[in-house]
């Protein structure tokens, strides 16, 4: 009965970890999260997109919540403007055909000096 109950945990796990590796994923290289960066000149958001099984299909780029554009590259370097002294919070959001969120999202907050 042990064995049994070791073999639907293990199971378990597996199941759960498939379900997550179909996910799409975001990794932001630049800016790192808690990073000060210059109030006056441009930055670049450095990313790679992996899509996964749900239903993403492009991104949405947001600056404190206002989005700032809409990219189908799933690797590269996004331009920011200039953003004013302060704290800002930077997101890429993954999104299907229809521009709706799929819920897979990374942020990073920054600091402009």
């Amino acid at each position: 009965m042990r064995n049994l109950s070791t073999l639907v945990f293990i199971f378990a796990g597996l199941a759960s970890s498939v379900a997550m590796a179909a996910l799409s994923k975001i990794d932001i290289s630049a800016p790192l999260d808690g990073a000060k960066i210059s109030a006056k000149a441009p930055g670049n958001l450095d990313y790679v997109i992996t899509l996964g099984s749900d239903s993403g299909n492009h991104i949405h780029i947001y600056v404190d919540d206002s989005q700032v554009a809409l990219l189908r590259e799933l690797k590269g370097s996004y331009a920011l403007e200039p953003m004013g002294q302060g704290k800002h919070e930077i997101c890429i959001k993954v999104v299907n055909q229809g521009h709706t969120p799929v819920g897979v999202n990374r942020c990073v907050k920054v600091t402009a000096e």
